[in-house]
């Protein structure tokens, strides 16, 4: 009984942690968006890295409550922190090149 309730407060700490979101750099229908969409998906994408980024900062409630409690939360946190921003990073670089592709 004490591994279970160890193992379920183990589990609820590293999903506690920030977990901003990765998204995928090819979507299914790039190819058959608009240039106005293409423009909205960019910005989505930009928005994705700057929310991420965000939560990197170390004053976010999450992060202290991993200093103070956690320690390799923390780490956890800032590896997703950095799959993100990579993801949308790639994501908005994808989306210019079927842009230019398609002389928008």
């Amino acid at each position: 009984m004490k591994k279970a309730v160890f193992f379920l407060l183990l589990v609820s700490f590293i999903y506690s942690c920030a977990s901003p979101t990765v998204v995928n750099v090819i979507g299914p229908n790039d190819n058959k968006l608009s240039c106005n969409e293409l423009s909205k998906e960019i910005e989505k994408a930009n928005s994705y890295a700057l929310k991420a980024q965000e939560a990197k900062k170390m004053d976010k409630p999450h992060n202290i409550g991993a200093i103070l409690f956690f320690l390799p939360g923390m780490g956890y946190t800032m590896k997703n922190i950095e799959e993100a921003t990579l993801a949308a990073k790639e994501r908005a670089l994808h989306l210019n090149a079927i842009k230019e592709k398609k002389n928008c």
